[in-house]
C-alpha cells in the first residue's frame, strides 16, 4: 500500500489543480444515475482529505470542488427527470437497474422532499433520487431547497473526519507532519474498509437474490375425511 500512497502523495503535491479536479469529478460522477452506484466518490474525498493538515491540498477549494461537483451532478440529474419526466425511469440505463430505481422510487414517495436531503448520505440511492424526485413532478424551487444544504453539510462531513483524524495524530500521538505515516493509515484505512463494505454489500446482494429465486414451497394440503 505504501507503494502506492508515496507516488501519490507526491504527484498531488506538484500537481494540485489535478487534484481538485479529481475530486469535482469524483462528486459529480457520484450523482450520476447509474454511474454513482459504482464511482466511489465518497471514497476518493476521504482518502484525500489526509492531504489538508499537511499542505498538499487546501481545505477551502476540496469543499469547494466537493460541493460543485455534487450540485452540477445532482442538479444535472434532477432537470434530465423534470424534463423527461417518468419515461426516464423506465428507459435505458435505468431499466436495466429496476430494483435500485423501484427502492428510490419508494425512498422517495415516503419521504417527499426529505429523501432528497437523506439521499445525499445513502449510497447507491444517492445517485437515483435526485433523477427520480425530477421524474415525479418535484419542483425545481422544492428541489435546491432542500438539496443545497444537503451537499453543504456532505461535504464538510466527508472532508472533515480526515482532516481532524490525521491533526490529532500530528499532535497528540507525536507523528511528524513531513513522515506522511498517518496520511497512509488513513487512506489505507479508507480503502480497506470501504473494499470491506463493498463486498459485504455484494454477498449480501447475492443471498437476497438467491432468496428471491427458491420457489416457494406448496403448504401440506389437510386430509379429509
Amino acid at each position: 500500500m505504501a507503494s502506492f500512497i508515496d507516488p501519490l502523495i507526491a504527484f498531488v503535491s506538484t500537481h494540485a489543480g489535478l487534484a481538485y479536479l479529481t475530486l469535482f469529478l469524483a462528486a459529480l460522477l457520484e450523482a450520476v444515475p447509474v454511474v454513482g452506484s459504482v464511482i466511489p466518490g465518497s471514497t476518493i474525498i476521504l482518502a484525500l482529505s489526509a492531504l489538508i493538515p499537511g499542505g498538499e491540498l487546501k481545505l477551502e477549494w476540496v469543499l469547494t470542488a466537493a460541493v460543485a461537483g455534487a450540485l452540477l451532478g445532482d442538479g444535472s440529474a434532477f432537470w434530465i427527470g423534470h424534463k423527461a419526466q417518468r419515461e426516464i425511469l423506465n428507459s435505458w440505463p435505468l431499466n436495466k437497474y429496476p430494483r435500485l430505481t423501484a427502492r428510490s422510487e419508494a425512498f422517495f414517495r415516503r419521504w417527499g422532499a426529505l429523501a432528497v436531503f437523506f439521499a445525499r448520505f445513502v449510497p447507491p440511492i444517492r445517485a437515483f433520487v435526485p433523477i427520480t424526485a425530477g421524474a415525479l413532478g418535484m419542483s425545481p424551487l422544492r428541489f435546491y431547497t432542500v438539496n443545497i444544504p444537503a451537499i453543504l453539510l456532505w461535504a464538510p462531513a466527508h472532508v472533515l473526519p480526515g482532516v481532524l483524524a490525521i491533526s490529532a495524530l500530528h499532535q497528540y500521538a507525536g507523528v511528524p507532519h513531513h513522515t506522511g505515516i498517518g496520511k497512509h493509515y488513513w487512506i489505507a484505512s479508507v480503502v480497506g474498509g470501504t473494499l470491506i463494505v463493498a463486498l459485504a454489500t455484494w454477498i449480501i446482494r447475492r443471498r437476497n437474490a438467491g432468496s428471491a429465486d427458491e420457489p416457494a414451497t406448496e403448504p401440506a394440503r389437510k386430509k379429509t375425511g
